[in-house]
């Protein structure tokens, strides 16, 4: 096939494979008995028998960043290999910093480079190794290019940890062409000229690939004409597009053969590399690594590691459609799901389906979700929509890790959207938010009055119904209470309503708007998630960032990071957190909450300063990636 191709090598190890010579500053200064290699940079002339020249011991090294290797014969004086002279900079070669083995278009020199960080007060030799590889996401949407919700965050900010960590970093998404103003976020993407043909749904399809190198990460996106129309990535305003199936079945193929094809800043990135798969529209890239490429000696040392934002989304289509994934027939069952008969819509309905997020739960080398709570709730009945035997049966390769926040976006110190910029040093400037916050909403300025604030979709699983029951009793408390979401108009319209019942204490904001959002975390007092399911949640993470309370509904990852107030043991307190999920336990904890705010100004300024001070850096989530993907590579291949 075409994107296998084998570049001229001579006694390179097969970890540097498409990938060229590094280069050395001259270290040798003292003779040798042996002869010497040197490799020639393009711009120097050539030596009389090729781009390769051989030196006596008492040549000169007029190149200065030659690679002096020691020139190995046998009994008869044959050329049997190279080695590297103990002397010629090997040390040094563990010193040279990420920045110099960066090309400008962002092409990391080795895959699999063992580097030594330099740490303060640890020295060169106490310092962990850090292996550095090639790491492909592969997402349906990655900030700021797409966003619906969380998996953008994650997929527009952990690609750039891990790139600042030293990893050769690509993220391949869909060029998502809209025709609106957001289409300008591709405009600084260049035409890669690398039209690739791939076979699925009974034909051949051709896409092409944009690319822009940004913040260390090589981000490409995959053009197609199905991914230009209007809507947002899944549908439009008259529901969910009905080829997604394809669409994303096109995204798979096309993001396993990018490594192979695309020369970014000169150099592929190879077969040697570790595809992270991003929930179901991703989940079909580990079976292909299985079914298609491996058993034709393609891919064969690359691992695979799925994410699970959100299990309830899983890529499910009659059976019938697996003829057009591009499937060898007999990896059927890697995918292959059938409905239990309550699911089914009618009695000559047999259940038959292909399920793509089952098909990586069997093939990935390993799994991970966006919280410890929630790696645990997807192997429960409850919580696992279907595929919690699955996923109990690879317990031991599943692991949770909490999704970090951009620090630099959600500052109080410094956002742009608020009144005035506050600390945890300096609260101050929290009361003026709530005050500008109030004027703007048009609500009585009362700073004293305890304001409980919620942003985020409106839908069942965001706890909306439970707030819509609990709204008037909640009213008759002094408190004021903001909104900000859109979602089912059902919900949307119950907002305006309760905003004309509630003129003096509630503001419903239909919609989203990023200013709003931020006005809202920094001027309430308190955040209110009661959540049914939350896999993550990142605005409690904001929230606390800003000294906003939140109280949450105990489960998944809002039990992980908001840790539940009690005045004998504040150390770890940040927030309220309640269960079971009942109108009355969101009230009680409210009701703590509000009382703790009025009565107890110390305990809830300690509240306050906690979870300002909490790291939920992305630094720290890509530190524990690391580790799973060390895990990875340890075993070989699962399949």
């Amino acid at each position: 096939m075409d994107s296998l191709k084998l570049l001229p090598l001579l006694h390179y190890p097969p970890s540097s494979l498409s990938l060229p010579p590094p280069t050395f500053p001259s270290l040798l200064k003292t003779k040798t008995r042996y002869a010497n290699f040197r490799s020639f940079s393009a711009n120097l002339p050539a030596a009389a028998d090729g781009p390769f020249a051989f030196d006596d011991q008492t040549s000169r090294h007029k190149d200065d960043r030659a690679l002096v290797l020691a020139r190995e014969t046998d009994d008869f004086g044959y050329l049997v290999g190279f080695r590297l002279l103990p002397d010629s900079g090997l040390e040094e070669l563990m010193k040279v910093s990420h920045a110099e083995d960066i090309t400008e278009e962002g092409s990391v020199f080795s895959s699999d480079e063992v580097g030594k960080p330099e740490i303060d007060g640890i020295d060169a030799e106490g310092a962990e190794t850090i292996v550095l590889r090639s790491i492909v996401f592969v997402t349906a949407e990655a900030a700021p290019y797409s966003k619906t919700g969380g998996l953008a965050d994650v997929c527009g900010s952990l690609p750039i940890a891990l790139a600042a960590r030293g990893h050769r970093v690509m993220v391949v998404t869909p060029r998502y062409i809209h025709g609106t103003s957001e289409d300008l976020m591709f405009a600084a993407a260049v035409d890669l000229d690398r039209p690739t043909k791939l076979f699925c749904f009974e034909g051949v399809q051709e896409v092409g690939f944009y690319h822009e190198f940004r913040e260390g990460v090589d981000w490409v996106f995959v053009d197609h004409p199905s991914f230009q129309r209007p809507g947002n990535p899944y549908g439009d305003k008259f529901g969910t597009f009905g080829d997604n199936q394809f669409r994303f079945t096109l995204l798979c193929h096309a993001a396993c053969e990018a490594p192979l094809v695309l020369p970014l800043g000169g150099f592929t990135y190879g077969e040697n590399c570790l595809f992270l798969v991003n929930d179901w529209h991703a989940s079909l890239v580990p079976v292909l690594l299985a079914a298609k490429y491996r058993p034709h000696g393609v891919y064969k040392d690359a691992r695979s590691i799925l994410v699970i934002h959100n299990i309830a989304h899983q890529g499910v289509e009659p059976a019938i459609t697996y003829s057009n994934l591009g499937l060898p027939p007999e990896w059927y069952g890697a995918l292959g799901w059938v409905f239990p008969t309550w699911a089914r819509t009618h009695a000559l309905d047999t259940g038959e389906a292909v399920n793509f997020l089952k098909g990586a739960i069997v093939t990935a080398d390993r799994i991970v979700t966006v919280s410890k709570g929630y790696s645990w709730e997807i192997t429960t009945g409850e919580g696992g929509c279907g595929l919690h035997e699955l996923l109990s049966s690879r317990k031991s390769i599943l692991n949770g890790i909490t999704n970090g926040i951009d620090v630099t976006e959600w500052d109080p110190s410094c956002d742009k959207y608020i009144a005035c910029n506050y600390s945890a040093d300096d609260l101050s400037g929290k009361a003026e938010c709530k005050i500008s916050l109030q004027k703007e909403l048009g609500l009585p300025v009362r700073p004293d009055c305890p304001m409980i604030g919620f942003i985020g979709r409106l839908d069942y699983q965001k706890g909306i119904d439970l707030i819509r029951l609990a709204m008037p009793e909640l009213m008759e408390a002094d408190v004021q209470f903001v909104m900000l979401g859109s979602g089912n108009p059902v919900y949307e319209d119950w907002m305006r309503a309760t905003e004309s019942a509630y003129k003096d204490k509630y503001r419903g904001w239909v919609g989203f708007n990023v200013p709003i959002s931020h006005k809202i975390t920094a001027g309430c007092d308190i955040l209110l998630m009661p959540s049914a399911f939350e896999p993550c949640g990142l605005n409690q993470l904001y929230a606390m960032r800003y000294g906003t309370i939140p109280v949450v509904h105990e489960t998944g990852g809002l039990r992980d990071t908001v840790h539940n107030f009690n005045p004998y043991t504040e150390a770890e307190s940040t927030g309220w957190t309640f269960s079971p999920l009942t109108k009355e336990s969101m009230l009680a904890a409210l009701r703590y909450a509000i009382q703790t705010y009025n009565d107890h100004k110390c305990s809830w300024e300690g509240l306050m300063r906690r979870g300002m001070t909490k790291d939920y850096t992305w630094v720290n989530a890509a530190t524990q990636y690391e580790e799973v993907i060390n895990w990875a590579f340890t075993d070989p291949p699962y399949c």
